[in-house]
């Protein structure tokens, strides 16, 4: 199972260097500092952010006075230095000289391969900064616009170098200022999307492809309509991903994908699609909910991206009570899927970071949450190595706290695990029967893997009715089973 840590790399490494009294960019990083990342459980590291960010995108970004607003929300004590621009505007997909250029990434990728981890980089297939070189190299593989359009809506397009262009945007929002538009129906961009991809195969073991559903021919008609031309018949993942793999077999495709697209982005090659849905369940449902997620077929739960923060989304500790947050860590940590761990989450930072930003605000570690997340994490190691299985619960006609419950096992030749979470503010009580016949007739012991408290029941009762639970509200049991 894929276990992904996203660090955003420019503020990492401006803190690293102020840790070190020197300036500390990816090519020399204390090898202590990489066996730190190589935390056990933790098997993919994203580096977010390393690509050579745009001088013209950072320009826009400091006119915009609502974007100002969120850096100094963020960071009270701002100044000037303190914005670096926007990682997801992209002038050229060049390692920054600044983090340590392309000598430096290939430094770092391999000291984590050193330590058995993979390195993954973002890729932004649906726009471009506006100084970046195929707006005078390759127009054709942007959406242009005419004096009138930029006349009637400067908002959405921009006058570069004499041409006219749109600016990025998806369907539901208004215009990025920063970005320019790709045209996805444009041979010419594609066959340079899949250039540009092999060339970050070069240099990583995989791609986070930001807003992957942007380029999807039915998406991307609706943006943009006539704009863009007639649609191809092959869509633009299943032209560009089976190219790439032509040169670099192994690389892993992780999709940023929303609007329950998941299962058709799957479908057309990526091996993880963010789990956007989850996240909304986890964070703003209850477990009738999140069960009914639970339900999906596995082959397409297998290639999901479990998540509870990421560089977008609100941190966890500032989102949910402290109650809430873990049951969701621990749902997060066993489910069928990838995992993605968010830099700070660990340490239960309240802050989310603007992207733009080269610096963040110091915040206090919460300890406890820390060493919570340190036994979670190394513990399902072992874990979510088998079979997965979804469980149903059991109650009684004058108390039905069960359907607060969440179960499912995992089972792996002779090792068996169960979880069990109160997903709510409540206590909660049922049964859970468990899917194991062979315990008739065993006595059993079940451990608590992160406290390894013991119970002994016997095998006949575990399957029929069900093992009994009692949780408070937002507690768990993660257990191993032995007969």
């Amino acid at each position: 199972m894929t276990v992904i840590h996203e660090i955003n790399t420019l503020v990492w490494l401006g803190e690293l260097s102020e840790r070190h009294g020197r300036r500390v960019t990816l090519g020399d990083v204390p090898g202590e500092v990489w066996d730190e990342v190589a935390r056990p459980g933790v098997d993919t590291v994203w580096l977010m952010g390393v690509w050579e960010r745009s001088p013209a995108g950072l320009s826009i970004a400091l006119r915009d006075d609502r974007l100002l607003a969120s850096f100094r929300d963020a960071l009270p004590d701002l100044t000037p230095a303190d914005i670096a621009g926007s990682p997801y505007c992209v002038r050229n997909y060049v390692v920054d000289a600044s983090l340590g250029g392309p000598e430096g990434l290939a430094a770092a990728r391999a000291e984590l391969a050193a330590r058995g981890l993979r390195l993954i980089l973002d890729y932004v297939p649906n726009h471009v900064a506006p100084d970046h070189p195929w707006l005078t190299e390759r127009p054709d593989c942007l959406v242009s616009g005419t004096p009138d359009d930029l006349a009637r809506a400067p908002e959405a397009f921009l006058d570069a170098g004499g041409r006219v262009y749109a600016r990025g945007r998806d369907p539901f929002f208004p215009p990025w200022p920063d970005v320019v538009q790709l045209n996805a129906f444009n041979d010419d961009l594609r066959a340079a999307a899949v250039d540009t991809l092999a060339a970050i195969g070069d240099q990583a073991d995989g791609v986070r492809c930001d807003m992957a559903m942007l380029l999807m021919n039915d998406v991307f008609a609706k943006t943009w309509g006539d704009r863009a031309g007639p649609a191809p018949v092959e869509d633009f993942w299943p032209y560009v991903i089976p190219r790439v793999r032509a040169r670099h077999p192994g690389l892993l495709f992780v999709a940023e994908a929303y609007w329950d697209l998941e299962w058709a982005l799957q479908q057309q090659g990526f091996d993880h699609c963010y789990d956007k849905r989850l996240y909304d369940r986890l964070v703003h449902e209850d477990a009738t909910s999140v069960r009914a997620h639970l339900g999906a077929d596995l082959a397409y739960q297998r290639r999901l991206v479990r998540f509870l923060e990421n560089h977008d989304e609100p941190r966890a500790a500032a989102t949910l009570s402290a109650g809430r947050a873990r049951a969701a860590a621990v749902a997060v940590a066993t489910l069928p899927g990838a995992t993605l761990w968010h830099e700070g989450q660990f340490e239960g930072r309240r802050v989310r970071l603007p992207v733009f930003l080269s610096r963040r605000p110091q915040e206090p570690d919460d300890e406890s949450l820390h060493d919570f997340y340190g036994r979670l994490v190394t513990t399902v190691v072992p874990v979510r190595e088998g079979d997965w299985q979804l469980l149903t619960c059991t109650g009684w006609t004058d108390n039905d706290t069960h359907h607060n419950l969440l179960a499912w096992s995992w089972t792996t030749g002779q090792e068996r695990y169960l979880v069990v979470i109160n997903y709510s503010g409540l206590p909660a009580q049922g049964r859970v029967p468990l899917p194991w016949t062979d315990l008739h007739g065993q006595s059993c012991e079940l451990t608590e893997l992160l406290t390894e408290n013991a119970y002994r029941r016997e095998g006949d009762e575990l399957v029929d009715p069900g093992f009994f639970v009692a949780l408070d509200a937002w507690h768990w049991h993660l257990l191993s089973l032995r007969r």
